[in-house]
């Protein structure tokens, strides 16, 4: 431009034809001067060159300021979407970090209860092994208390039949015999060989012998018979307690396998709902790290495109601003009035390409009065009302009442004691079964509440990720709409941009060549032989300004022609660029929508294992309000109130002992008997 502007300077003086080598710029201006002047002879090239590069700065600077505006719309949806995004990836890693806990303590939990269920397995087996082998025994037992209760019966029958016959006089040897059969001590054997043997052909004169050695053996039948009486009863005790102590154990073994059983039932149940909690926990934390994945590629992609488009906006605005400045110092120097013109057309500036990124429970007798004495020492030590009041009686009373009195107390307080015992049987197993109900339906309804908290909590996160998949895929839509939007504009800018440059290359291509021929016939022009003095060299047209014209032309020509490479090239680009970024919210989009199908499908599954649970929750506590119902009823009957059930069985045992030794009191050496 100053090579140019000198040479301008000299247009008054005479000088040769000049060939310069002209910056591009201004060779576009000069050859759009050169067209114009060609179909406006009243305008110089000059000044149409003036007037296209006023133009083209006008336009630069119109341009800037868009593409400014643009790329700050641009960068504010290029931060918006990395802070968006960001957030998003922390917190999937959060997500995760939950997840991965919640999937080792769901195996943690598994690993727990398959090692309880395999110890409620075997404490299953062990307890139906002892109960097994505790019937078998109780069978043998039961069967050899038949045999023997079988035997003393049969020896009380007979020794209570010789007696009578005895008296009666009917006895026989056929008999004695018989009665021989029965155990009893060896004495007593042998007295009733003795009396066997001596009544074998005995007279008549011996009938009063007789009956006196009779009498004798009919004592130590009584006696035997008493014996074999009081054996009879003392086996049928051991029995009854044997019996109970049975049950009490049957019971207890059945109720330790039917409470194993539930237990094992509950901890499998559990355990299914734990595993399959597990797989609902890794198939979450597979689909959050995917999501994560997606939304930490399109950020990568989104800065590194962000990144490039802010280089190249610093590049081009750069460029854009030394244009201007070059294009304001060409102005100036054209129009120093070395150069003057305008031009018709400005040079578009370069179109920015625009890029776009991804978005994730009787008589009285010493005895007697002593047997009183005894009774009411006893009745004080043991703060006893019965033999308290029974020694009253005994002061009081015949002394064969007494006897009689007292052995029907034995009775009956033996009886209150079965009574007793059987109660307290029925009482610990109802008490046993209330008190395992109680726990079972109390650990149900925790277990309820509990399973009911982590259902609603679950089922509000889910409701939470699906607003904010809804959200995000809303958010998606919007942004591919307004990336198409840009798009087209760019693409019908660019395709304008196009037009014009390839129809602004057709017009300067045919300014050039006007002006090519004209100059070049001026070139070859002679002077006449006669020529008048006043001209002293031929006029061949303005070949100096003309090189400067024609070479500006040449200029915008190759810029034009430029403008219209570089725009398709960025108008490829730019598309090839949306079409990866709506590919990429594609996937995005159908990835998020599979999520949420997820997501809204496990929502209604909990929802109604809610209503499951909630139902099962109203059932169970019902079941629980019964169980602690009928434990308040059982309180007055079974529930110790101030003594206990070993303190009454002590007491009582102690109240039978003090009778009994008041019998050994009145009786002698009988009671003494009876005790052997």
């Amino acid at each position: 431009l100053k090579r140019l502007a000198s040479r301008s300077l000299l247009t008054s003086q005479p000088s040769p034809i000049p060939t310069f080598s002209f910056h591009p710029t201004m060779r576009c201006a000069i050859a759009c001067t050169a067209f114009v002047a060609a179909s406006a002879s009243s305008v110089t090239p000059v000044q149409k060159v003036v007037q296209l590069m006023n133009g083209m700065l006008e336009k630069g600077k119109n341009e800037k300021h868009e593409e400014q505006v643009q790329f700050a719309a641009y960068k504010q949806f290029c931060d918006d979407t990395s802070v968006e995004k960001t957030r998003s990836i922390k917190e999937a890693n959060e997500e995760i970090e939950s997840l991965e806990a919640v999937i080792g303590k769901c195996q943690a939990d598994i690993s727990k209860l398959t090692k309880e269920i395999a110890q409620l397995d075997e404490d299953i087996s062990v307890y139906e092994g002892d109960l097994k082998a505790a019937r078998k025994v109780r069978k043998m037992e039961h069967e050899d208390y038949l045999a023997t209760h079988k035997d003393m019966s049969e020896s009380v029958d007979a020794t209570a039949s010789a007696v009578a016959l005895i008296k009666k006089k009917m006895f026989d040897k056929k008999q004695g015999d018989a009665l021989l059969q029965i155990k009893m001590p060896h004495e007593e054997r042998r007295k009733l060989e003795v009396f066997l043997t001596s009544g074998e052909g005995s007279s008549a004169p011996e009938a009063a012998a007789y009956e006196n050695h009779s009498s004798g053996i009919i004592e130590i039948l009584e006696k035997l018979h008493d014996k074999f009486e009081d054996e009879r009863a003392e086996l049928e005790k051991e029995e009854s307690n044997s019996k109970h102590a049975f049950e009490m154990l049957e019971q207890d073994l059945t109720n330790s396998i039917t409470t194993a059983k539930q237990d094992r039932s509950d901890k499998a149940q559990q355990k299914s709902k734990t595993a399959q909690r597990e797989a609902d926990s890794k198939g979450d934390l597979q689909d959050t790290i995917s999501t994560r994945d997606d939304d930490q590629e399109y950020l990568n992609d989104l800065s590194a495109t962000c990144k490039s488009k802010s280089d190249d906006f610093e590049a081009r605005q750069t460029l854009r601003a030394q244009e201007i400045e070059a294009i304001e110092k060409a102005i100036e120097i054209i129009s120093s009035g070395a150069v003057a013109g305008a031009a018709d057309k400005h040079l578009p500036s370069l179109v920015q390409g625009s890029s776009f990124a991804q978005l994730r429970s009787a008589t009285k007798n010493e005895n007697q009065i002593r047997v009183a004495a005894y009774l009411h020492e006893k009745g004080a030590q043991l703060r006893s009302r019965v033999l308290s009041a029974l020694a009253l009686k005994v002061a009081d009373d015949p002394f064969k009442q007494v006897k009689k009195m007292i052995k029907d107390l034995i009775v009956r307080l033996l009886e209150e004691a079965n009574e007793e015992a059987e109660q307290k049987g029925w009482c610990d197993t109802e008490l046993s079964t209330n008190e395992q109900t109680r726990k079972e339906k109390t650990e149900a309804v925790e277990s309820l509440h509990s399973e009911i908290d982590e259902l609603e909590a679950h089922m509000a996160k889910l409701s939470k990720e699906i607003s904010a998949l809804s959200v995000a895929i809303r958010e998606t839509d919007e942004a591919v709409a307004k990336a198409t939007s840009l798009r087209n504009e760019e693409k019908a800018k660019n395709t304008e941009t196009i037009k014009d440059a390839k129809e602004a290359q057709v017009a300067v291509e045919q300014a050039l060549q006007v002006l090519k021929d004209f100059y070049s016939k001026a070139g070859e022009a002679t002077a006449l032989l006669q020529q008048p003095d006043i001209f002293d060299k031929p006029y061949q047209g303005m070949q100096s300004e003309n090189g400067g014209v024609v070479g500006m032309l040449e200029v915008i020509q190759s810029d034009f022609a430029r403008l219209e490479t570089e725009t398709k090239a960025s108008e490829e680009q730019s598309q090839a660029e949306y079409d990866k970024f709506v590919e990429d919210s594609t996937v995005d989009k159908t990835a998020k929508q599979k999520d949420v199908e997820y997501k809204t499908n496990k929502k209604d599954e909990e929802t109604e294992e809610l209503g499951e649970a909630k139902s099962d929750l109203e059932s169970t506590q019902k079941e629980l309000d019964s169980a602690l119902r009928y434990f308040e009823k059982l309180k007055p009957s079974c529930v110790d109130a101030g003594v206990s059930y070993e303190e009454r069985v002590a007491r009582r045992k102690e109240e039978i002992e003090s009778l009994q030794e008041a019998l050994r009191i009145l009786n002698g050496e009988d009671l003494a008997f009876m005790q052997q």
